[in-house]
C-alpha cells in the first residue's frame, strides 16, 4: 500500500503539513489504546502525539521522495518514520526526568513525569522503545536481511554510541568549561544519530549506493548540528515561544555561551551550507531535502 503526496507544484509547506498529518495518523494506529485506567498507554500517547515538528519522520520521507523521484511514499517508509518518532519521544521523556534535565514543560504541555509520575514515565519510555524496534523488525515489504539492518541502524542510533552517550556527556560535562570541539562532539551524539538513521533507513529502502549513502549521512550530520545550535539559541526565548522550559542552558558550556549568539548563528549557516553541498554531491540538490533546510532552519534566533 502506498500513500499519495501532494502535487509537486503545491507549496512545500503543504507537503510538510500533509506528511505530518499522515505520520500522526499512523502513530495513532501503532500506539496502544488508552482507557482511563491504563497510565502506561496514556503516557505513551501523550509523549508521542503531542504537537511537534516531526523532523525525523520528515527527513526519512523526504529523503525517500528525493531518492525515488516518486509521488508516492511506501507504507514501509511511513512505519519506519513512526518508529523514529517513538524513539525520539522516549528520549524526550527520559531527558526531562528530574534525575536528568528536570524539565517541567515539553511541547507546550507538562512533562510526562509531571503528568503521570516518574515510574510511569520510565516504563512508558521503555514501551515506546520496544514498539519502535518491533516496527523496524517487521517492516512491511522487506526481507529478513533488510529487517536485520533496520534494527541494527536503530540500535546504533539509540544506544551507548548514540543518544545514550550524548545525554550522558551533556549531563556530566555540560556544566564545566569545554573547548568548541568537545561541545560539538556532545551535540553530534545528542542530535545527529536519529537524523542519520532517518536518511539511512530511506537509503536502505531505496537501495542506494555507498557514495550517495555517504553524502546523505554527511547531510544529516550537518543538519543535526545546525538543528542543535538553533535549539541552543532558542533557549534565550520565552517558555511560551518555544513550548518548553527556557533558560535551561544557563551555566552550561554551549556554543552560544562559548562564542556568543552571533558566532553561533554563523556556525548554523556554515553547517547548512555544508549540508546543501552534500545534497548536491549526492545528486539530489534542489529537491525536497534542500527545501527542508530552509523551511526548518532559517529562524530569526
Amino acid at each position: 500500500m502506498a500513500i499519495a503526496l501532494p502535487d509537486t507544484q503545491l507549496d512545500f509547506g503543504q507537503t510538510v503539513s500533509t506528511l505530518r498529518a499522515q505520520v500522526d495518523e499512523r502513530l495513532d494506529q501503532w500506539l496502544p489504546l488508552a482507557p482511563v485506567q491504563d497510565a502506561i498507554a496514556s503516557a505513551m500517547r501523550e509523549g508521542t502525539l503531542a504537537h511537534g515538528k516531526r523532523i525525523r519522520p520528515l527527513l526519512l520521507l523526504l529523503t525517500l521522495k528525493d531518492l525515488q523521484r516518486d509521488t508516492m511514499v511506501p507504507r514501509a517508509g511511513l512505519d519506519l518514520a513512526c518508529a523514529l518518532e517513538m524513539v525520539h519521544a522516549a528520549s524526550l521523556i527520559l531527558d526531562d526526568m528530574p534525575c536528568m534535565d528536570n524539565a517541567e514543560l515539553r511541547r507546550g504541555r507538562p512533562t510526562i513525569h509531571r503528568q503521570f509520575g516518574e515510574d510511569v514515565a520510565v516504563l512508558g519510555s521503555v514501551a515506546l522503545l520496544s514498539q519502535a524496534f518491533s516496527i523496524a523488525a517487521s517492516t512491511a515489504g522487506t526481507d529478513a536481511s533488510t529487517g536485520n539492518q533496520l534494527v541494527r541502524l536503530l540500535s546504533q542510533a539509540t544506544g551507548a554510541q548514540g543518544l545514550v552517550r550524548g545525554q550522558f556527556h551533556d549531563l556530566r560535562e555540560g556544566q564545566r568549561a569545554r573547548p568548541l570541539e568537545a561541545i560539538a562532539h556532545t551535540n553530534r551524539l545528542k542530535t545527529c544519530p536519529l537524523f542519520t538513521c532517518a536518511v539511512e533507513f530511506a537509503a536502505l529502502l531505496a537501495d542506494t549506493d555507498a557514495s550517495r549513502m555517504r553524502h546523505l549521512k554527511g547531510f544529516a550530520t550537518e543538519l543535526g548540528l545546525a538543528f542543535q545550535l538553533l535549539d541552543d539559541l532558542s533557549d534565550g526565548l520565552s517558555t511560551q515561544q518555544i513550548g518548553k522550559d527556557s533558560g535551561k542552558d544557563v551555566g552550561k558550556s554551549t556554543v552560544v555561551a562559548l562564542l556568543g549568539p552571533d558566532a553561533a548563528r554563523q556556525h548554523v549557516e556554515d553547517h547548512l551550507a555544508r549540508a546543501e553541498q552534500h545534497l548536491i554531491d549526492a545528486g539530489i540538490g534542489g529537491g525536497h531535502l534542500a527545501q527542508l533546510l530552509e523551511y526548518f532552519c532559517a529562524r530569526p534566533y
